[in-house]
């Protein structure tokens, strides 16, 4: 066996081999052998089936284990050579030749090995943290937001017709083409005006009737409405509003400020000061993920340097390019199918960002080991749960569609990004907001 090792830079390795096929009949061989002693078969004792029958019965599969155990043996043989730690071996080699001549097997393997990434002083391109301001008067908005949220609904007496953030109570049935349909009716039925809950044009159609009155409206459901018989289609909902609700005005009180904050000892001023935090934090988030920590990233990326293993970015082309072809109509993917320059040419576009994409994985990967920044199993496990659950999913069956889909590595490795980024944030708020407190000090 001839094998040829050469690093062609810091992340990747080029082996090429020349496997005597005399090698693999002796594996060949060796193998049949050592079935020979477990196989059972008929008209021979256990373990004593002669060798040749043994061929026989099991034919190419001997062979593919031969040159599997050959292929090893060339992996193994290039490690030795260029002294490669197992550890830093990402993935599966990539077999970009294997060629069977009369004698020889030409085989060529790409390894990818994880970059070495030296971490210094990042904190001068961590970007200034400014803690947003709150102003009196979004306190004050939000307060007057809760409050409506904890207001009743009480039945209105004045005469007057449906205003937006009514409670509407009424009567309805629906009809396709003169015809009742499935589901298209109801009695008492309660609906926040403005609430979009209905379909486009149903509830704007309502606005200004009055107690007591009916009406016939015309509405066309979704394109893509769930029920197939009635998407897209015009129908007729005869309707009878039977009462209007409004919203009782709460008072902002001390009283109030009790309720919202679960505290007997309650006081809107400390209800102020709760709210207050609350949008100061919800501004600071908004400003980490929308800003500052894609603005961090960037400035990693720029700030180091190093080989990327080939096979990891060809991975993360291939992902790309897959969601790129679910968004493409009919007619484009049959132009792709039909034009392989055309392929190429989108694998090249998407080749710069996918390039960048490991390039920010492998950095964050060395600053969260240098941070101490974990994520396991079960808080993994947890963040899907709750996301499912908030949007309506099934935990345990999105759960398993990752775990089929092998994309839990990267809902962990973005979980890990988001809360080192969150740290390297905040440390450099804390520090800012120390420097600013001892200036205050200083001065005064």
């Amino acid at each position: 066996m001839e094998v040829t090792a050469k690093k062609t830079d810091s992340a990747n390795v080029s082996v090429e081999a020349k496997i005597a096929k005399t090698d693999i009949d002796k594996k060949v061989e060796k193998i049949a052998k050592q079935a020979a002693k477990q196989m059972k078969i008929d008209g021979f004792r256990p373990g004593k089936a002669p060798v040749s029958v043994v061929k026989k019965r099991l034919g190419d599969r001997l062979v593919q284990d031969a040159e599997a155990e050959a292929l090893r043996e060339v992996l193994n043989t290039a490690s030795k050579e260029l002294e490669l730690d197992a550890e830093k071996i990402i993935g599966e080699p990539a077999v970009t030749k294997f060629d069977r001549g009369e004698e020889f097997i030409e085989v060529e393997l790409k390894l990818s090995l994880r970059p070495e990434i030296e971490i210094g002083d990042i904190s001068d391109i961590i970007p200034e943290v400014k803690t947003p301001r709150v102003t009196k008067k979004e306190v004050e908005e939000r307060i007057k937001e809760l409050a409506e949220a904890q207001a009743p609904f009480e039945s209105v007496e004045e005469d007057r017709g449906l205003q937006e953030g009514d409670l509407a109570v009424f009567d309805f049935e629906g009809f396709l083409n003169g015809e009742p349909f499935e589901g298209g009716k109801a009695e008492d039925f309660e609906l926040r005006i403005g609430s979009g809950q209905f379909i486009p044009g149903f509830e704007e159609q309502m606005m200004g009737m009055k107690k007591g009155e009916e009406k016939t409206i015309k509405v066309t459901f979704p394109e893509d409405y769930r029920n197939k018989e009635l998407a897209g289609k015009e129908v007729e909902f005869k309707i009878k509003l039977k009462e209007i609700k409004a919203k009782k005005p709460v008072e902002i009180d001390d009283e109030l400020a009790k309720k919202l904050l679960g505290d007997e000892n309650g006081t809107l001023e400390k209800l102020e000061k709760e709210v207050k935090e609350q949008i100061r934090s919800e501004k600071l988030s908004k400003l980490y993920n929308e800003e500052l920590k894609p603005q961090l990233v960037e400035a990693l990326v720029e700030q180091f340097e190093f080989d990327l293993p080939e096979s990891v970015v060809e991975q993360e082309i291939e992902m790309a390019l897959r969601n790129k072809v679910q968004q493409m109509s009919e007619e484009e993917l049959g132009e792709l199918r039909e034009n392989e320059e055309k392929v190429k040419a989108l694998r090249d576009e998407l080749r710069g960002d996918a390039a960048k994409s490991v390039k920010a994985t492998f950095i964050v990967d060395a600053l969260a080991k240098k941070e101490g920044i974990e994520v396991n199993d079960q808080e993994m496990m947890q963040t899907i749960y709750y996301e499912a659950m908030s949007m309506g999913q099934d935990p345990q069956q999105t759960f398993e569609y990752y775990q089929k889909q092998n994309l839990l590595p990267a809902i962990k490795m973005a979980m890990i990004e988001d809360r080192l980024l969150t740290k390297l944030l905040n440390d450099k708020n804390d520090k800012s907001e120390n420097k600013e407190e001892t200036t205050e000090k200083e001065e005064a």
